[in-house]
């Protein structure tokens, strides 16, 4: 049976209203941040929030601040209609979507116009390539931003940290959930939650798959039938190889050569394949504490993430 409408909330000011509105009630908030084209994997996020809050938001943003000019802002799918009935067959409902235009655009005063020129042949992102209404803070984790999908993709983690930023200061949540299928990113987040003094539980929910065992991705739908079917060697060669390690095949270089191998014989190009230790994200050269091997591998002209944890 279909649960209730949730609320939809546009504006900042609105949804901090009925933030702290709940919470003068006692209510606790569980928070669940997505880009839209929701799946089952969000919807995951979403039970597992209501485990930990009385109330559940979730927003639906495409942010243009972790997209560089040559990347797939413009054709990242949505459809917004489409995730509400989505929601809607959540088991308790969603209390709240927080759907914003634009949270870079500070009206008239808000500032000056970038250029879209970065300082010293800098990488730019969308939202200053734009004009970005004078935006120029931006929250970086320094470290762990390093390495794996930031060595080809430069913006993106400075934009993914400053958007979360952004939307707790203004849902303000006792709890968010992020998916591990993005390791990285759910392990800067917690970083920055904890650097920054966020009072807000930062929890990562287990990767969901499909039946055929692909990661589930709201970049999946681009995928044609053949290229799908080529993918599956990420999660086929990433299980081969936790298989491996688990009977002591410990070495990283053989495991990730043989990895990789596997998706450039589908016919993938291998972005990164790497096996880092689950806590600081540091490569590995033998798996002798909790490990997780990350893949970034592109089919078509769809980059995939996949990952899986090895605890030996």
């Amino acid at each position: 049976m279909a649960s209730r409408d949730p609320l939809i909330i546009r504006g900042k000011d609105e949804m901090r209203e009925w933030s702290r509105s709940a919470r003068a009630k006692g209510k606790t908030i569980g928070f669940v941040p997505t880009m839209g084209f929701l799946h089952d994997g969000h919807l995951s996020l979403i039970h597992e929030s209501k485990k930990h809050a009385d109330l559940t938001v979730v927003s639906i943003y495409v942010n243009p601040g972790q997209f560089s000019p040559n990347e797939d802002l413009s054709t990242y799918p949505s459809d917004f209609d489409g995730d509400i009935q989505k929601l809607k067959t959540v088991s308790g409902g969603v209390d709240v979507v927080f759907h914003p235009q634009n949270l870079y655009d500070y009206g008239q005063n808000g500032g000056r116009r970038s250029s879209g020129e970065g300082e010293e042949g800098k990488m730019v992102s969308c939202v200053e390539i734009n004009g970005g209404m004078g935006h120029e803070t931006w929250v970086r984790v320094e470290r762990l931003e390093k390495g794996l999908c930031g060595n080809s993709r430069p913006v993106f983690f400075r934009g993914v940290a400053t958007i979360v930023a952004k939307l707790f200061n203004i849902v303000e949540p006792d709890v968010a959930v992020f998916g591990k299928k993005d390791y990285q990113q759910w392990r800067i987040i917690k970083r920055m939650v904890r650097d920054l003094d966020f009072g807000i539980n930062v929890i990562g929910a287990d990767l969901i798959r499909d039946e055929d065992g692909l990661a589930k991705s709201s970049r999946n739908v681009r995928l044609s039938p053949q290229e799908r079917e080529k993918a599956l060697s990420i999660s086929k060669s990433l299980s081969n190889a936790k298989f491996a390690a688990e009977k002591g095949r410990l070495n990283c270089k053989e495991l990730r050569d043989s990895v990789i191998q596997k998706i450039q014989e589908a016919g993938g190009k291998v972005d990164y394949a790497e096996i880092v230790d689950q806590e600081s994200l540091e490569p590995l050269k033998e798996i002798s504490s909790p490990a997780v091997f990350c893949i970034a591998a592109i089919f078509g002209s769809v980059r995939l993430l996949d990952n899986m944890e090895i605890n030996v």
